[in-house]
Formats: structure tokens, C-alpha cells, sequence
């Protein structure tokens, strides 16, 4: 049984910085899986953050997120991270990792076969 559980999430003040963890597990190899992250805020759709290509590592952010944000993972941990700095009010949000074997760095969230439960980041100024 495939999972993604994350972590990392908080109540952070303007500026700040966080880092998220998503854990992959029941799966033979974490490489082969492309690794994303996308946020939902109360009241919107949920939106692309970063992807990560499973085989050359390639990234792609979505668009107020680069520059600020940045994913790399660990396949030696079956993990994948969001390194988030100056954060700022409207990235409060539940973030969620989503895994695809195989996947092209996607930014559309019905191409991921896999979700995790999501983490809450909470940004106050």
C-alpha cells in the first residue's frame, strides 16, 4: 500500500521560513516517482506548487513560488522536501505531496496517482 505522509507544517510569522517533508513508503523505488507539491487555501482550488522529475531531477514551480520555494528530495529517505522562505500571508495554506511512477514534471494535480494527507502552514504577520 502506497503512502505519503508529510510534515513540517506550522504557524510561522511573515518572512519566515519552513520546511516541508514528504515520506513515500510501499513502493520499490522512490526514484522512479516523480515528487510534487501543491497548496489549497480556504475558498480556492488547489494549486501547483513544485514538481520534481524522478529521473533527472529537473523542477518546475509554480508561478509566485519560484525564487522562494525550492524541492529536491532524498532517495536514500524516501523523501521529498519544500524548502519554503519569505513566506508571506496568502502561501497559508494546506500543503499536500502527490507522487507519480514514471511522471514528466507535471503541474496538474489530476496526472498524480498518489496524495498525501496534507500539512497546514499558517503565515501571520
Amino acid at each position: 500500500q502506497v503512502e505519503l505522509v508529510e510534515s513540517g507544517g506550522g504557524q510561522v510569522q511573515t518572512g519566515d521560513s519552513l520546511r516541508l517533508s514528504c515520506v513515500m513508503s510501499g513502493v520499490p523505488f522512490f526514484s522512479w516517482y516523480s515528487m510534487a507539491w501543491f497548496r489549497q487555501s480556504p475558498g480556492k482550488e488547489r494549486e501547483f506548487v513544485a514538481v520534481i522529475g524522478w529521473k533527472s531531477g529537473t523542477t518546475r514551480y509554480g508561478n509566485s513560488m519560484e525564487g522562494r520555494f525550492s524541492i529536491f528530495r532524498d532517495n536514500d529517505k524516501n523523501t521529498a522536501y519544500l524548502q519554503m522562505n519569505g513566506l508571506r500571508s496568502e502561501d497559508t495554506a494546506i500543503y499536500y505531496c502527490a507522487a507519480k511512477e514514471y511522471g514528466n514534471i507535471h503541474s496538474r494535480q489530476h496526472e498524480y496517482d498518489y496524495w498525501g494527507q496534507g500539512t497546514q502552514v499558517t503565515v501571520s504577520s
